[in-house]
């Protein structure tokens, strides 16, 4: 009797064993994938507004017209992701880390596509299927997936069915793939379904940060709404090159006495009609040497732009420390933009 007794404490004692622990690893599981838990950090190694830039978010508007979460316009039609870009391909180049924005299962990878700008490699139609270039693919579990975009060629460290942890680098920004510049395109999805992690899923409100955004408090407030961008500029001793300036190779440049021309140029992202461009430069006295402005006529995307002078004939630089600024005004709604870069005359 006692030894059936002890059976059937047994017996008893395993199955609700098996309940708490299913029960537990059930609990675990929707704490680790749960909807309402799944949060993302940053998913590039940078400093935001400062060397890298959210330059497109989400396309909100199902029509053919444009929205971010904010309400704005910085993105384009259908766009699915995310896109942090960087300042030129020589800093691409010198590799900026892709990092894995949350925990999960590796479920595939391209690493194999050549970086170049598409428009010069063959176009849309040479990436066709391939819009993505070299990235990673990310199961995080529950229906949640993020995907890696235009990675560097070479540069994936990880191959599927690797587990990732948050924070895990995964690649390089590169400019693989369906694009016309270095940057990370990332794309969250739920259940297939695109969801703008700023937004969250099923935000009560139209515009603005959701009630439950999917980025981490510390990456949200990293990331501060910035509709334009002026993210790259310099000094050029000769008229300024877009394609030398988006190349980097302006980075090292030094200006002589009998220099023919002090330029001042700048890349801007999503600039809009009826702003205002202002380019001063001032000498080593701090003496105004130039002061340009131009009003910007059309909505774009990427635009380069400079202003500069010419040397009077057989009349040198002064030597010491020019600096020039960049304003990029947008009266209609109370914005303004600026950077500011010196150079010295030897």
């Amino acid at each position: 009797m006692e030894k059936r007794k002890r059976s059937v404490i047994e017996a008893s004692l395993k199955a609700l064993s098996a309940n708490v622990i299913g029960g537990l690893l059930f609990l675990i599981a929707n704490t680790a994938y749960g909807q309402e838990d799944f949060k993302l950090e940053m998913p590039i190694r940078c400093k935001q507004n400062s060397d890298c830039w959210i330059v497109n978010y989400v396309d909100m508007d199902p029509t053919n017209g444009i929205s971010d979460y904010t309400c704005g316009t910085t993105t384009y039609d259908q766009h699915k992701g995310t896109d942090f870009a960087i300042m030129n391909v020589d800093v691409m180049r010198q590799g900026v880390e892709v990092l894995a924005s949350a925990n999960g299962i590796v479920r595939g990878t391209r690493n194999n596509m050549r970086d170049i700008n598409v428009n010069m490699g063959g176009g849309a139609a040479s990436v066709e299927g391939k819009e993505c270039g070299n990235g990673v693919l990310i199961d995080h579990g529950g229906g949640w997936t993020t995907q890696y975009c235009h990675l560097l060629r070479e540069s994936v460290r990880v191959k599927t069915g690797d587990t990732v942890e948050t924070g895990q680098t995964i690649g390089l920004v590169g400019l693989s793939g369906k694009t016309e510049f270095p940057h990370l395109h990332i794309q969250v999805k739920y259940n297939e379904k695109v969801v703008d992690p700023f937004a969250g899923l099923m935000r009560k409100k139209k515009c603005g940060v959701g009630e439950a955004p999917l980025w981490k408090t510390n990456a949200l407030l990293s990331m501060l709404y910035e509709p334009s961008a002026l993210y790259n500029a310099g000094f050029s001793s000769t008229t300024p090159n877009k394609r030398i300036a988006r190349e980097g190779l302006y980075g090292g440049e030094v200006l002589f006495k009998k220099s023919p021309v002090i330029a001042l140029w700048v890349d801007m992202f999503w600039v809009k009609p009826g702003d205002k461009l202002l380019f001063i430069i001032t000498d080593p006295k701090g003496k105004t040497l130039m002061a340009h402005n131009t009003t910007i006529k059309e909505r774009r995307p990427r635009r380069f732009a400079f202003a500069g002078i010419n040397r009077k004939k057989e009349k040198p630089w002064a030597k010491g420390a020019y600096t020039g600024e960049i304003r990029l005004i947008r009266l209609g709604d109370d914005e303004e933009y600026s950077i500011v870069k010196t150079i010295n005359v030897n």
